[in-house]
């Protein structure tokens, strides 16, 4: 503590030594009697020296204070303005720690709330599964059909856990959206015909942008219209120059569900009575287009369908 506190007020004592130097060279020029200067020199060392004792008492007391306090009143002695001015940084500090301890908090309760959602959805094809192997009744299609629901969803999460954390990986190139639109429906095939909906796609758009990002958030689309038609329905998908719909002939989307759509973990109407949302596909959906400078708008009516549009802004 010593040292510390002489590394502190160390200008003070050089200049001190230096001045003390100076009065004996002075003294000695001008040839008068040293015996003054050493009896000048005591009283001063004296003065220094119990002036020395009462700092290093505030220094020490300082010290403490600033070691060992946990709450902000504690250190409300200290008034010099330096002392006040690193009282501000240091309350500063504290409200943005806490500002961030509580956004930390707030992000590990929804993640863990969704996790929770995901994992309810995650028992519905795993059931199916383990129904089918339990009556011996292992039927391809719907093998495929619940494993695709499975994947889809695990999808879901791991890009919500990259967008959570702040990671990407874009790399944008011309992509040809009607390839993307018919590799999709290829890997849906198994939904398409469990469900006996008819695909129709038309036109064509070249867009740059990142394919795997731009695949996904398509998927998500194409999931919905799928979950959501009725059987025997049909989805059309038309493309232009510059936009790309989606359209089919579900039950459609309740109109005060409409301005929540893209909200995280927001399922709506049809997720809870259908239970087959997990409130992520179509968040990640708008995140994903935001990246990728698309939008997207979504029209619906109950009973008559949903149609949705992704253009370029």
């Amino acid at each position: 503590m010593i040292w510390k506190f002489l590394k502190e007020y160390r200008f003070w004592y050089y200049l001190y030594f230096f001045m003390w130097v100076m009065f004996l060279v002075n003294f000695c020029l001008y040839k008068l009697p040293l015996n003054y200067f050493f009896i000048t020199s005591s009283l001063n060392v004296t003065i220094l020296l119990l002036i020395s004792i009462w700092k290093f008492t505030q220094f020490k007391r300082k010290m403490t204070l600033l070691n060992y306090f946990k709450y902000l009143e504690e250190i409300d002695s200290l008034k010099s303005p330096t002392e006040e001015a690193y009282q501000g940084v240091i309350e500063n500090l504290v409200k943005e720690e806490a500002a961030q301890a509580l956004v930390s908090k707030s992000q590990l309760e929804n993640l863990q709330s969704l996790i929770k959602m995901w994992s309810h959805q995650m028992k519905v094809p795993l059931s199916a599964l383990s129904l089918m192997v339990q009556t011996d009744n292992l039927d391809k299609k719907e093998v495929q059909q619940q494993l695709i629901r499975l994947q889809n969803y695990l999808d879901i999460l791991l890009t919500y856990m990259k967008f959570s954390q702040n990671k990407d990986d874009y790399r944008f190139e011309i992509c040809d959206v009607k390839s993307i639109v018919t590799d999709l429906v290829k890997k849906y095939r198994v939904a398409f015909l469990a469900k006996e909906l008819s695909v129709n796609i038309e036109g064509d758009w070249q867009l740059k942008s990142d394919k795997k990002w731009l695949s996904f958030a398509i998927s998500q689309i194409l999931d919905n219209a799928v979950k959501y038609s009725r059987d025997g329905s049909e989805i059309n998908i038309i493309m232009d120059d510059s936009s790309v719909r989606i359209l089919d002939d579900g039950i459609g989307i309740l109109p005060e569900d409409l301005p929540r759509l893209f909200d995280e973990g927001f399922t709506g109407f049809n997720g809870h009575e259908h239970q087959k949302a997990t409130g992520l596909g179509l968040y990640m959906t708008k995140q994903i287009f935001d990246q990728l400078n698309l939008s997207i708008k979504v029209d619906s009516q109950i009973d008559q369908g949903t149609c949705v549009m992704i253009f370029k802004d």
